[in-house]
């Protein structure tokens, strides 16, 4: 797949006008979304992406195409995921509703960043050693086994992170618990000191590095081509603003989700276990000869991913139907 220099500046000119957009459209005045509202951008946001994989398709052909809606759906599951952390963090700060989508967007543009500079070294490091692969499935399969291991736990281990994170803020920084509006600096007595809102954001910055340990070796399981990487985690990063206040209130009923997922990841470990086993040049393994191993189809990776989805999805809301809605 040959991505020309052009092509590359073009998309992330518009990646960063979608979300100069969002901010000076939605952002820049303090307001809670109404479900009308995000629902609407939602479903234009998850629109673009469907379209630019279209464009993919046309452009570079089908199996490229194929490679970034399966990476689209993963990291689109991944961002659903994340938000029970978001969630937890707003709660921990107690972020005013309103003032929530500024830190949201925030977060959302740092882990856009913070994710490209992982796709840049992932990709530096394949093309260099193809044993990396092995790494990255080995990561994967553990990362499996901890959603697993956590299930049940998400909400304490966020908090004592938190917890920790703040700790070393306020050893730093000069803070106050009292909120200034939607600032994320303000005075107190002449004295310049960081609001709660700053520190949320800084939790939610450094959550978004760990999620991003674990979303780009999963997406380099699917393709290895760094603009597909880039563009769907882009892409499954836009909306995640609206989603958040869209689908708030049914993430306590998405209670397999995490098992969901966890199956996901450790499908995309094997994947590239196997995929490196093909390509291996390790020398303890097989002499460094490649090893003949079915590799797993980009098709079939997307079924896989989105029966699991919807398995767990539905069996998730069977189990809770009778639940009272959160608040």
């Amino acid at each position: 797949m040959h991505v020309s220099p052009l092509v590359w500046v073009i998309t992330c000119v518009v990646i960063l006008g979608l979300f100069v957009f969002d901010f000076f459209a939605h952002v820049r005045t303090p307001h809670a979304p109404t479900f009308r509202e995000s629902a609407f951008w939602s479903s234009v946001y998850i629109g673009v992406a469907i379209l630019f994989g279209l464009i993919v398709m046309w452009l570079w052909g089908s199996q490229y195409g194929g490679e970034y809606f399966a990476g689209y759906v993963t990291e689109k599951a991944l961002s659903v995921d994340n938000l029970f952390v978001f969630v937890i963090i707003m709660g921990t700060f107690a972020v005013p509703r309103e003032y929530q989508q500024k830190v949201l967007l925030i977060g959302i543009v740092m882990a856009l960043v913070m994710r490209g500079i992982f796709i840049g070294v992932g990709a530096a490091a394949i093309n260099a050693y193809s044993w990396v692969f092995y790494l990255f499935g080995a990561f994967l399969i553990y990362t499996a086994y901890t959603l697993v291991r956590d299930h049940g736990h998400e909400k304490e281990v966020e908090e004592e992170r938190d917890s920790k994170i703040v700790a070393i803020a306020k050893k730093i920084l000069p803070t106050t618990d009292t909120y200034d509006g939607d600032k994320l600096v303000t005075r107190i007595n002449g004295k310049r000191v960081v609001t709660p809102l700053l520190l949320a954001l800084v939790a939610i910055g450094f959550t978004d590095v760990l999620f991003a340990l674990d979303s780009i070796p999963a997406i380099y399981g699917l393709t290895q081509e760094p603009y597909l990487v880039f563009t769907a985690n882009a892409f499954a990063l836009m909306g995640l603003r609206q989603l958040y206040f869209l689908i708030g209130g049914l993430l306590d009923r998405l209670v397999y989700l995490s098992y969901g997922l966890s199956i996901i990841l450790a499908f995309i470990g094997v994947k590239l276990v196997l995929h490196a086993l093909h390509e291996n040049t390790l020398g303890f393994i097989n002499g460094g000869e490649h090893v003949a191993v079915p590799e797993v189809s980009t098709v079939f990776s997307l079924a896989v991913i989105i029966g699991v989805l919807a398995v767990t999805t539905v069996a998730s809301l069977l189990k809770t139907r009778n639940a009272t809605p959160a608040k």
